[in-house]
């Protein structure tokens, strides 16, 4: 599946966001819908994940029609084996 990369600017509704940054010595994630402005995006769940985990979990909310974004922070370098990341 691919995936696109994170932009502020850009946060169609129902999209759902992977933030993937360092704890420590280790990659790790979390997964976010994007709802409507007025209103805080909904995070599944609140701890911290593995990033394998993060990308089923944001497939499952996604259900095979809302994008899902991959947000880079620093420090973090895209593996190929997750997926494609395009632009």
């Amino acid at each position: 599946m691919p995936y696109r990369a994170y932009q502020p600017a850009v946060r169609p509704p129902d999209a759902v966001i992977i933030k993937l940054y360092t704890s420590g010595d280790q990659i790790r994630g979390y997964v976010r819908k994007i709802v409507d402005p007025a209103k805080n995006d909904t995070i599944f769940p609140g701890e911290e994940m593995e990033p394998e985990a993060a990308f089923k979990l944001a497939a499952s909310h996604s259900e095979a029609e809302a994008p899902i974004f991959v947000e880079l922070t620093e420090g973090v370098q895209w593996d190929p084996t997750w997926g494609e990341l395009l632009p």
